[in-house]
């Protein structure tokens, strides 16, 4: 847990005990900076998919490359019991999405868009014959999501088609007439017209069964419903793609689903969601499984078929709302029963015990990722297993046999692998707080034992209002403590996240550590941070940037006075998104730093609400519609103070983000240009919220590591 005193997690890597004990020759070699090739062709562990048996995890692996088309994604197997090593069980072209055991753990079911496809299809991959995986679906709308029914005879999925289409032939029909039009033009009559980094369309989503014997087809069971046609009718809107989540009940007679009937609240209200189930033949009507609107999220059925598990977040006047844990009777329904209880962290994935008694979750604490345990029933969560560095970012139990908790592991300085956690403390992977784990995978150990890199030290302090404010440091490498360093501030997103003890592509806190020839990096969870309990998080409301900035600069403060090494008269600060927003609003509101960098950042908050692809929560978090007439949407706008910007700042955009608009940087741009303040643009015609091709990353870290070697040096430009 956190303490008001310096604490050092670890040494460099725990020499390297993270993973496994390195012998005296590889602890003599030199270890070298983090450099951007280093950290974008390290191999990318994905989550454990435990089989229904115990016997074995299965998991994808990216192996990354700088030319895109290089890059190949497979899945790969590896027993739970550590016996033997990871062996690979695809090797294609395309990759892999969504892989899922059956029932009986003898085949893999996932989808793909292999060769001779137009769109993704399911296909289906038997362990015992071997050979390639064989395709299963045929549908022209694309295909995703698979889950088996639970005799292993059926597979359901999830497609996107049009309005009306009931069939494939219906959709072949309008794809083609829509394909034949003379002109291009995109309709809307309502709210949302588009999300992250696309233009929405009025395709939607729908569950399909897809019967395993041959000649079978799918069947799709939901678009000839009422419920179907309903104006409004969507499912949960992610990064990507639209999904109703549908999973099989016990004894897969039913589907059950997330959707709503009122998307076009977007606009004006929140958008409340219900569980459904629906007969797996078709032919009726969805019912509600839950009567409380608002957001579900993870529905699972116990092993023993008798409760349906889900988390559950109401939606009300707050900005930000725990969910949480809780189930109802099956196939009974009725009221939802709170399960996780006096427990005010989120539970971000959650597995039951293959005996149904028990629920393990995983749950933020902060930087790390701890796992709890609580009675199926219901009951306050308990400590299971707490690493001393990082977290488990991702859990997966056996529905049958003997428990077995296999996880993800990983930290800022040990890139994620599969591990199994003995909650005893015996196992002999790193040894946490609490409990331990030994590792199934080893494919990045020798890459990190090689870099100089140190886990974050974190440190709290009492702000200004009397708030616990957590915060950490990340030292450069070739680190001396008797030198004098600067300091780059660097302001996490969301405002609803934190800033995790894990390795990111996207700001690596190690890489910007080795920029300006060594940088002390500080990370501060200002008010509105997740993982410091509810009332923390929904505290930003109607204070949007003020005070998160205000705890930014006196941790700033507060770091120079605890650590000797820091030079206070070279400090930068910067962030993305929400971290953005914080940028611009230090150029409005302070002059203490030699440099800023923004990317994605909104500059009005008027102008943010008016062209982002949400903006209900805004009204929510700023008191109410612009017109209302609220102080805030001018009080804490950085332009409207726009007369005091003076510190050059290094701003970027990708073009096709439609979360923060190219608008709002364009407006930014305008008054360091008028106001004569040293500034340079970035745009990224191919990025959206992030900048995510491996050369455009590349070269936004050189970016940023000049500006900040520039204005970093001992004496100022």
């Amino acid at each position: 847990m956190r303490h008001s005193v310096t604490r050092v997690l670890a040494g460099a890597l725990l020499a390297g005990c993270a993973f496994t004990a390195l012998d005296a020759s590889a602890q003599a070699v030199e270890k070298k900076p983090l450099t951007h090739e280093t950290l974008w062709m390290m191999k990318r562990v994905g989550a454990p998919i435990t089989s229904p048996n115990g016997k074995w995890v299965l998991f994808s692996m990216v192996e990354p490359s700088y030319e895109q088309d290089k890059s190949v994604t497979d899945l790969w197997l590896v027993p739970t019991d550590g016996s033997a090593a990871p062996r690979r069980l695809t090797n294609t072209k395309g990759g892999e999405s969504d892989p899922v055991w059956s029932p009986d753990s003898g085949s893999i079911a996932f989808a793909a868009k292999r060769e001779g496809d137009e769109v993704e299809q399911i296909y289906v991959l038997d362990l015992a014959q071997g050979g390639e995986a064989r395709r299963v679906t045929t549908v022209s709308t694309g295909a995703s999501h698979p889950q088996w029914r639970p005799d292993g005879k059926a597979i359901l999925f999830e497609s996107r088609v049009f309005p009306g289409a009931t069939d494939d032939e219906a959709n072949k029909k309008i794809a083609a007439e829509r394909k034949a039009r003379k002109y291009n033009v995109r309709t809307y009559e309502h709210f949302p017209v588009r999300y992250w980094n696309e233009w929405l369309d009025d395709r939607q989503p729908t569950v399909m069964v897809q019967g395993l014997e041959p000649g079978a087809v799918a069947r799709d069971i939901l678009s000839s419903t009422a419920f179907a046609h309903t104006d409004g009718f969507s499912g949960m809107q992610g990064e990507s793609s639209v999904s109703l989540s549908p999973i099989w009940s016990p004894d897969g007679g039913e589907i059950v689903f997330e959707a709503t009937q009122a998307r076009w609240n977007a606009a004006f209200a929140h958008v409340p969601y219900h569980l459904y189930r629906i007969p797996a033949a078709g032919g009726a009507e969805p019912r509600e499984v839950t009567a409380a609107p608002g957001g579900y999220g993870h529905a699972a059925f116990s092993p023993d078929g008798k409760n349906l598990y889900f988390t559950y977040m109401p939606q009300n006047d707050e900005v930000y709302n725990l969910p949480r844990l809780s189930r109802v009777a099956w196939p009974a329904g009725g009221a939802a029963t709170l399960v996780a209880r006096d427990f005010d962290r989120q539970p971000t994935q959650y597995a039951l015990s293959p005996d149904s008694r028990t629920v393990y979750l995983l749950a933020p604490d902060g930087a790390s990722e701890n796992l709890y345990s609580v009675p199926a029933e219901g009951g306050k969560p308990a400590l299971v297993a707490q690493p001393k560095v990082g977290g488990y970012t991702a859990l997966s139990l056996p529905k049958s046999g003997k428990l077995q908790l296999i996880a993800q592991y990983g930290s800022s300085v040990n890139p994620a692998e599969i591990v199994r956690i003995d909650p005893n403390g015996k196992a002999s992977g790193m040894e946490g707080e609490k409990g331990g784990h030994t590792n199934l995978t080893n494919i990045d150990t020798a890459i990190a034992a090689g870099i100089d890199w140190q886990p974050p030290q974190h440190f709290t302090f009492t702000s200004a209002k009397g708030r616990t404010i957590h915060s950490m440091i990340v030292l450069p490498p070739h680190f001396d403590p008797n030198m004098k360093y600067p300091l780059f501030v660097f302001i996490h997103g969301g405002a609803a996240s934190n800033n995790p003890d894990q390795i990111g592509l996207r700001w690596n806190y190690h890489l910007l550590a080795a920029s300006a020839g060594g940088t002390v990096i500080l990370m501060t969870d200002y008010t509105g941070s997740t993982g410091f309990g509810e009332a923390f998080a929904q505290a930003i409301k109607l204070d949007p940037l003020k005070t998160p900035a205000d705890e930014i600069n006196q941790a700033a403060d507060e770091a120079i006075r605890r650590f000797p090494f820091i030079d206070a008269s070279r400090q930068c600060a910067g962030g993305a998104s929400y971290g953005g927003h914080l940028t611009n609003w230090l150029e409005a509101t302070t002059t203490r730093y030699r440099c800023l960098v923004s990317h994605a950042g909104e500059v009005d908050l008027l102008t943010q609400w008016g062209e982002s692809d949400g903006i209900y929560n805004r009204e929510v978090n700023n008191g109410g519609p612009p017109w209302e007439g609220n102080a805030i949407w001018r009080e804490q706008s950085p332009i409207t103070y726009a007369a005091n910007w003076k510190t050059p700042m290094l701003m970027s955009i990708g073009e096709r983000d439609y979360r923060v608009p190219l608008g709002n940087t364009l407006e930014a741009w305008a008054v360091l240009q008028h106001q004569h303040v040293p500034s340079r643009l970035l745009v990224w015609p191919d990025a959206w919220h992030w900048i995510t091709k491996p050369e455009d990353s590349r070269h936004f870290y050189q970016e940023v590591g000049d500006w900040l070697a520039k204005y970093l040096q001992a004496t100022s430009p």
